[in-house]
């Protein structure tokens, strides 16, 4: 074999190297995550059916005043007809800008939890969400299970979050956070605690991300479970919730609820 036909054998090797290591770190940073639970998986805690008792609510206080505790927050203050809608972002943009039009369209501010792997995909998007007023969390850097991480690991998923939030919108992601996949117990609260953040869980969960759900039965969902204080769990990376929200957003203020970010429902 000649030295060209050597050249060129090396060259088309290196090519094919380079095709598949770019295939696989693209892979990695698109990855889809999977909201639901891994078969034989034990959630570490539930929701509470019951909600704690709220204090009587308080005058005003800016998002960042409020102290971070230890205890879970899963509804907001049950002596207001509010209703606190939260969407998650972790996979996707499906449905951000149809969410970012119907609250327009409802005068509203809502609530966003962003993972930092979402915001460095979709700068874009937090911007827009900032820009609108609406509040921005954290969501962890990139959703992993929290009770079966180390406390430096988590602490990482915190402020590597935090920061890349606060470069896109000049604002901090604290003092709230939710865990991926509803993933929790009290070590994680307490450590949160210690980090600045305070666990927000949820009422009720649209179901929104599941595979086979229908625009129907994830209206039935929230419609069936509203009552004061409601903490509502939805999805940017889903279709199905752009689809319904503005019908969802009319029907409960037709009910003569409030829907409230979660700074002001938690009051």
């Amino acid at each position: 074999m000649n030295t060209t036909l050597k050249f060129l054998l090396a060259f088309l090797i290196i090519i094919v190297i380079i095709a598949v290591i770019f295939f696989y770190w693209h892979k990695k940073n698109t990855e889809t995550i999977n909201y639901s639970q891994p078969e034989n998986y034990a959630p570490s805690e539930t929701a509470s059916t019951t909600p704690e008792a709220q204090p009587e609510p308080k005058a005003a206080t800016p998002t960042e005043q409020f102290t971070p505790t230890n205890k879970e927050i899963s509804r907001g203050n049950i002596n207001k007809k509010q209703i606190i809608f939260t969407f998650d972002c972790g996979s996707g943009d499906n449905s951000a800008n149809k969410i970012l039009e119907v609250a327009q369209k409802h005068n509203l501010k809502i609530t966003f939890f962003a993972t930092g792997k979402f915001a460095e995909q979709y700068p874009g998007d937090i911007k827009k969400f900032a820009a609108a007023g609406h509040e921005i969390f954290n969501h962890t850097y990139d959703h992993p299970y929290l009770t079966k991480i180390t406390d430096d690991q988590i602490k990482e998923e915190f402020e590597k979050t935090d920061t890349i939030i606060n470069s896109l919108t000049s604002k901090t992601s604290k003092p709230f956070f939710r865990p991926p996949y509803g993933d929790r117990n009290q070590h994680v609260r307490d450590l949160a605690q210690s980090l600045g953040y305070q666990e927000i869980y949820w009422t009720t969960d649209a179901l929104d991300w599941q595979e086979g759900r229908t625009n129907e039965q994830t209206k039935e969902k929230i419609y069936s479970s509203l009552k004061n204080g409601e903490i509502i769990l939805m999805h940017v990376g889903d279709d199905i919730t752009g689809q319904i929200l503005d019908e969802v957003f009319t029907h409960v203020e037709n009910q003569g609820y409030e829907i409230v970010p979660l700074s002001e429902g938690i009051k």
